[in-house]
This record gives structure tokens, sequence and C-alpha cells, in this order.
């Protein structure tokens, strides 16, 4: 019995007080202040598990992974975190500055960093800076079934990070952005199954830094603009001054906000920079790329899909309308396969009281390489073209229907050594142009279907 008190004595000497259950139900009363508590139990025990409240923070909880080893916080969903302070109610802070490689991760990670999590809490800004979660020099972050709302930014990665996984979660009504790569190097994210809807500043948003292999899967991204605020879009992709490339964006619904000012639903900005491209081509400029969109439904903004300065971009088997400016805007890129879309204008959603004012329509201009292939354009309005490739190179345009336009259905202007071939060209009742060829040289014309009164 003696030795059984002295080995509880010494544990409680060597670790501190620990924070049991009935303790942190007396916490999570949202008045008192939590951070130094629930700092303090992460940095000891590791794993904190929270039952149902309301835990006040003043401050941001810092998870010093080096110093306290692995952490995990968790709940069943009934914990609710305030954080009241400037920054992120959660940080999470590691040491790993290697890649994914096996050979990179130094032994202190496996042994204490690895895999810090987030899984069922909630998260609610008290204050107009303060984040959701951010991370920084972290492997394998892993956050599950997490709401964050009425923050600045949710989720907020820094510096450098690697295989990041976010899953089931709900990023809602943030002021900033859903899931913000800021500037980091960070190959290896997924985030899938998630709702980020409403947040201010962009859904998924990169920004410079180097970035590879990100994958967006079956979530829901809406309304990821601020009618008052800078151009964003739900998914944006801004290499400028970096690089972000080999992305993959599938199975989503992307939509809204057609007020918004330039708004877009995915927004590709490829012109970055790389000095190791530097030292090796004696030209640091790089044209980002290696991009995959596949099976989204997009609409109601007024860019569905604008790629600028891109290389290497395929776009297949998505459904896109309600482009109120256009449906896809494509400038300045090289290799864009964009077949198998449709892009309709359907009478049922009169419902959105758009009034017909949305154009519509496919611009590609400048680029080279592209193929146009296999798509279905139908009932664009108020543009030059339904479908308008304008000084570009060596592109194919082939096998596209395009239907129900007034003005003309396909222009080819001042483009060069372009394939045009076996596109069905019928405005039916509007009065329009089938084809339109402008300037350019060697272009080859094929079978295209056009009008009686156009052959």
């Amino acid at each position: 019995m003696h030795r059984c008190f002295l080995i509880l004595g010494v544990c409680g000497l060597v670790w501190g007080p620990m924070v049991r259950g009935a303790d942190w139900e007396a916490l999570g009363d949202g008045v008192k202040d939590c951070a130094e508590a629930l700092e303090g139990a992460l940095a000891k025990e590791g794993g904190v598990t929270l039952p149902r409240g309301v835990y006040r923070l003043t401050r941001t909880v810092t998870i010093d992974l080096e110093k306290g080893g692995f952490a995990a916080l968790s709940g069943d969903g009934t914990a609710r975190l305030v954080m009241e302070g400037e920054g992120p109610a959660l940080h999470f802070r590691g040491t790993h500055d290697g890649t994914a490689s096996p050979a990179t991760v130094k032994d202190r990670v496996w042994e204490r960093e690895r895999t810090p999590s987030v899984t069922g809490i909630e998260i609610v800004g008290g204050n107009e800076a303060a984040d959701g979660i951010e991370a920084t020099g972290t492997m394998q972050l892993t956050l599950d079934r997490v709401v964050v709302r009425g923050c600045r930014h949710a989720v907020h990665l820094t510096e450098r990070n690697r295989n990041v996984l976010i899953a089931n979660c709900h990023f809602y009504h943030n002021r900033g952005i859903g899931v913000f790569y800021d500037n980091v190097n960070l190959h290896q994210s997924n985030i899938v199954g998630c709702h980020i809807s409403y947040n201010g500043g962009g859904g998924v948003v990169s920004r410079g830094g180097n970035v590879r292999n990100l994958h967006i899967g079956t979530c829901d991204i809406e309304g990821n603009h601020a009618e008052e605020g800078e151009a964003t879009a739900n998914v944006l992709i801004d290499c400028t001054g970096g690089s972000t490339g080999e992305v993959a964006i599938t199975g989503c619904t992307i939509q809204h906000s057609r007020n918004a000012p330039d708004s877009a639903n995915i927004r590709v900005l490829g012109r970055g920079f790389d000095e190791g491209v530097g030292k090796r081509i004696g030209v640091a400029e790089t044209m980002e790329g290696h991009v995959t969109i596949t099976g989204n439904v997009m609409s109601d903004v007024q860019v569905n899909l604008h790629l600028v300065g891109a290389r290497g971009v395929t776009v297949a088997g998505n459904t896109l309308w309600q482009g109120m400016m256009q449906d896809v805007l494509v400038e300045d890129c090289r290799s864009v396969v964009m077949t198998g879309n449709s892009m309709d204008r359907n009478p049922r959603y009169v419902v959105n009281e758009t009034k017909d004012t949305e154009r519509n329509g496919v611009v590609f201009r400048n680029c080279e390489g592209c193929i146009f292939a296999d798509n279905a354009v139908s009932g664009v309005r108020g543009q030059e073209a339904a479908v308008d490739f304008v000084g570009c190179r060596r592109t194919q345009v082939r096998g596209n229907t395009v239907l129900d336009s007034p003005g003309v259905l396909l222009r080819i202007k001042d483009c060069r050594r372009c394939l045009i071939s076996d596109n069905l060209l019928d405005a039916g009742k509007e009065e329009a142009k089938g084809l339109e060829v402008l300037g350019g040289t060697d272009n080859q014309m094929g079978s295209n279907w056009v009008p009686p009164k156009d052959r």
C-alpha cells in the first residue's frame, strides 16, 4: 500500500497534476480561460479527450511536438473551443525539415512528433483575427470531423509540412480562407469529403510556396467569396512567387457566388518562380501545372474555370453552367486538354432569378498545343462567339457540339497551324453563323456541320 502511494507521488512530481474528466467538465463552462490547462495537458498527456462543454481560450494553445511528444485532441462533437485571442486556437509546431521520402525523416519525428491530430472538435472565433488550426513543421497532420466557423482562416498551413490529411470537416462562414496553403513547402496533402463554404477569402487557396500532390476530392465547396472583398475563388491556385503543381480536383460540387467581383469556381494562376529551375536552365520563371479537373459540378460565378499561364491541365467530364461572364476562360496557357464536358443553359434554373443574364461560353486566348474536343456547349448569350479561339497555335478543335446560341457558334481568329474538324454547329432558331475564320495562317479545316446557309 505504501509503495503504491509512493509511486503515485513520484508520478505527480514528475508529470505534475493531470486534468481529469471531471476537471474538464468544470473548465468547459464558457467562462474560465482553458488555454493554459489545455496546453499543459497536451504536453504532458499527449492524448486529450474533451467532454461536452465550451472551452474559452484567450491565447493560442501551442503544441510543441519536439518538447511534448505525440499529441492528439479529440471529442465526440460536443466540445467547443472559443478563440478570443488573436492567431490560431491550436498551433501544432514540429521540426520536420525533410520531404515525404523516408530517408529524410529524422528519428525524432517518428519517435515524438508524427501524426498530430484533431478529431471531433468545434472551433469558433471570438476575435476578428482568430484562426482555427495552424500547422508548422509537421509530419502527417490529420484533421477529422473538425468544425471551424466564425474565424479568420479555418486551417492555416505555414512554412513546411508533409503528408497532411483533412477529412470529413466543416469549414463554414469564416472571414478568411477555408484551407490556406500560405507560402508553404508542402507535398502530399489530401482534402476529402469536406464542406468548405462561405469563407470570404476563398475555399481552398494555395499562394506561392512549393506545393505538390494536392488532392481535393468529393467535397462541397461553395460561396467562398466576399461580395465586397478582393477577387478570389472557391479553389485558387496562385503560383506567383512560388510553384504549385500536381493537383487533382475530382468529384466536387463547386458553386457560387455570382455577385462577388471576378469570382471563379476554379482559378489557376500558373506563372511561378523556382530558383532550382533557374540554376539548371538559367530561367527561374515557370509555367506551373499538371492539374487534373475531373467529374466536378460548377456553376453560379463570374467565371467557372479560369486558367492563366498554366501548362499541362486536363479538364474532363465536368458539368458547368451559369458562368455570368464566361464558363471557361483560358489565357496564355499551353497543353490544356478539355474534353467530354457539358456547358448547357438548362431552363429549369430560372428559379435562380438570373433572368438569362449569364453569358456562359468558352474562350481560349493566346494558347498553344491545346485540345478542345467532344464537348457540348449550348445557350451562350452576349458573347462575340459561343466558342472562341483567339491567337492560338497548334491547337485542335474537334468533335464538339455547339448549339442554340446567337452570333457566331465557333470563331477561329488569328490562329496558326490549328486543326478544326468534325464539329456540329447548329444555332437552331437563333440567328447565328456556324463557323467564322478571321485571319491566321496554315490552319486546316475538316468536315464541320454548319447550317446550309453557311455552306
